[in-house]
């Protein structure tokens, strides 16, 4: 499945859009990882737990959005877009959307 940022694929022709697609989660942070957060956000530096915890989110919401694009039928997810929001004072909604395509080569 090719998934792609931009509205077309170079040396491809989009052939039939099959609609939007999206992975959705929602997390919630554990209090060891906020007590965590906050004492590093005072001496500065990465919160890694917390680019762990993002990096793990967005790969599972791509995960999600490609299983639908491939129960639609399609070859291709074209202009793909994360999205975060805050749900509450602990939980966070990530989602990866895009547009369900096939192609076909030129």
């Amino acid at each position: 499945m090719l998934v792609s940022t931009m509205n077309d694929l170079p040396g491809y022709a989009v052939t039939e859009v099959l609609g939007e697609v999206f992975g959705l989660t929602v997390r919630a942070r554990n209090i060891g990882s906020q007590l965590g957060a906050q004492f590093k956000s005072l001496v500065g530096g990465e919160l890694r737990g917390m680019t762990t915890a993002l990096i793990e989110s967005r790969n599972q919401v791509m995960e999600r959005m490609v299983d639908e694009a491939r129960a639609k039928g399609a070859d291709a997810v074209l202009a793909m877009r994360f999205d975060t929001s805050e749900m509450g004072p602990n939980w966070t909604e990530i989602c990866a959307y895009g547009t369900a395509v096939r192609i076909n080569p030129l």
